[in-house]
């Protein structure tokens, strides 16, 4: 998938990876950029189209669908993060809550564009996921489960979609320096380093992207004994 003359739609494009995913798009010669944010007046990028989407209303995603249907790239970015842990007091709704954007988010939007991306020749969907997807700690487990979640999602949509020549890419990265982990006083990955790597793998055709060594150092950990999700969490 080449960015060159793609049209893209980006969850989430009013800051931090969002933002970056706009101007690398744009950089990258793009020829359309929907930028998606609850509140379109915040999206102040010159070059782009603000297009008001909650991921979490049915209302928006079509509205969307309707207004994008020359979409060819579809970044499902938008995400939060509720710190606590699965036992904590009133932690089942900020689990709803949680999974609403972070997983059934990316699920509805690429349902929904699935038969667009298909009649303009395929395309493209990218899935920014998390470190958080295979690792978690007391204070990450409400968010590692949702990105859990979107990572199983991710996986099953690429074989889904790969009957009508989608390609899909799930994005794997530690802490990335923005609103969301401003007060965590720990190495974090710059948003343009993060974006110019999944871009750079979305164009060579991979299928998932390890970002960071953080990301890397993880995934090999998985078949280690004990697994790495098996230890003591330093999160």
């Amino acid at each position: 998938m080449k960015l060159q003359g793609a049209t893209v739609l980006i969850s989430g494009a009013n800051r931090g990876i969002g933002l970056a995913f706009a101007r690398a798009a744009i950089a990258r010669g793009a020829r359309k950029v929907y930028a998606g944010a609850r509140n379109p007046k915040s999206v102040t990028l010159a070059g782009v189209e603000a297009i008001q989407l909650d991921v979490t209303r049915q209302e928006d995603i079509a509205a969307t669908v309707k207004r994008c249907g020359d979409l060819t790239l579809l970044i499902n970015n938008a995400g939060t993060a509720t710190p606590g842990g699965l036992l904590a007091e009133g932690s089942v709704e900020k689990v709803r809550t949680e999974f609403e954007t972070n997983f059934f988010g990316p699920l509805q939007l690429t349902k929904a564009f699935a038969p667009t991306l298909a009649a303009n020749g395929g395309g493209a969907v990218v899935n920014v996921l998390s470190i958080a997807s295979w690792v978690t700690s007391p204070r990450l487990a409400i968010y590692s489960a949702s990105k859990s979640a979107a990572w199983a999602l991710t996986n099953a949509l690429r074989h889904e979609l790969r009957g009508q020549g989608t390609q899909v890419l799930g994005m794997h990265v530690g802490f990335v320096d923005t609103d969301l982990t401003r007060r965590l006083d720990i190495p974090k990955v710059a948003p343009d380093v993060v974006v110019a790597r999944t871009l750079d793998a979305l164009e060579a055709g991979a299928e998932e992207v390890l970002v960071d060594e953080t990301a890397r150092k993880i995934k090999a950990g998985l078949t280690a004994d004990p697994s790495v999700y098996l230890a003591p969490p330093s999160m």
